[in-house]
């Protein structure tokens, strides 16, 4: 519930888990680089990294959902916190807006160019001569060999489907919070999660089909490195946001939240929105144009 101190600000007791979650990124960036270098040690220290990054998560939040269900928390640390979720976001959607301007960038202007387009005709004469300016490519050395594309009409329809349904589930269970309707809480909000794995699990299969059946890899030119870069930066923030989602449905079965004071829950839906949305953008100028 939310703390009775008027006006007063808590501020938070001194803690650990800062320099913890820093040991734990500094061993996982050393262990992440050396094992691409096949260094003996790199795989090792890269798990110890996340062994330790995980322990400071769960510590850390543990923390902070016993001080806010202790009742230290007023509305205006309700405020910062929202505060705090917004400038995330914002982060998280101009991480975004790179990769998409990369792709932009490839497709409108560099794959154009080497094409001969504007002043660069005698360009493409005396270097290019046979390329085609067309989208996708590998360019004009065909990197990584000949691939065939991922179509929008198979597995990535359904995965938009299962987002789209997972976008209208956290709503709902938004609805039944603000309600007080702890049962359908419980069971959308279960649905929403379960429904992002299953999300995640497709996609795995996804990539398993396009290495193995497409010859589409990560080496297949400026085609696959912007494909598995920006599907897989997604993917990746739909496995976070799922379990973020896990995290709170395990506090709803205990009682957590109140209709009143539940922004934990809304955080996380906040989140799983935006990522709603980034997918829909993925799937219009990666799949389908």
């Amino acid at each position: 519930m939310l703390a009775k101190q008027g006006t007063a600000y808590y501020v938070p007791h001194g803690s650990h888990w800062p320099i913890v979650g820093s040991v734990g990124l500094f061993s996982l960036m050393i262990g992440a680089s050396s094992w691409l270098n096949e260094a003996a040690f790199g795989k090792y220290l890269f798990l110890v990294g996340v062994a330790i990054l995980v322990t400071m998560m769960a510590g850390w939040f543990g923390n902070v959902i016993a001080e806010s269900e202790g009742g230290a928390y007023n509305l205006k640390v309700d405020k910062s916190f929202r505060m705090g979720m917004s400038w995330f976001i914002f982060s998280e959607v101009m991480f975004f807006a790179a990769f998409f301007g990369a792709l932009f960038y490839a497709r409108s202007l560099s794959v154009p160019w080497l094409g001969g387009e504007g002043n660069n005709f005698f360009t493409n004469l005396m270097n290019w001569e046979s390329f085609q300016a067309a989208w996708p490519t590998n360019g004009p050395a065909n990197v990584g060999g000949d691939y065939e594309i991922m179509g929008p009409w198979g597995l990535p329809a359904i995965n938009t489907l299962i987002l789209l349904t997972s976008g209208a589930t956290i709503t709902v269970a938004h609805h039944a919070i603000k309600e007080g309707n702890r049962r359908l809480l419980n069971i959308f909000l279960f649905l929403t999660f379960a429904l992002g794995f299953l999300f995640v699990g497709l996609q795995g299969y996804e990539y398993y089909h396009a290495y193995h059946d497409l010859n589409l890899t990560m080496g297949s030119g400026i085609y696959g490195s912007t494909f598995f870069m920006l599907t897989g930066f997604h993917g990746m923030h739909v496995t976070v946001g799922a379990i973020m989602l896990t995290v709170i449905w395990f506090r709803t079965m205990k009682g957590h939240f109140l209709p009143e004071h539940h922004f934990g829950f809304e955080a996380a839906a906040w989140y799983w929105h935006f990522v709603d949305v980034v997918w829909l953008g993925l799937f219009i100028f990666v799949y389908w144009l």
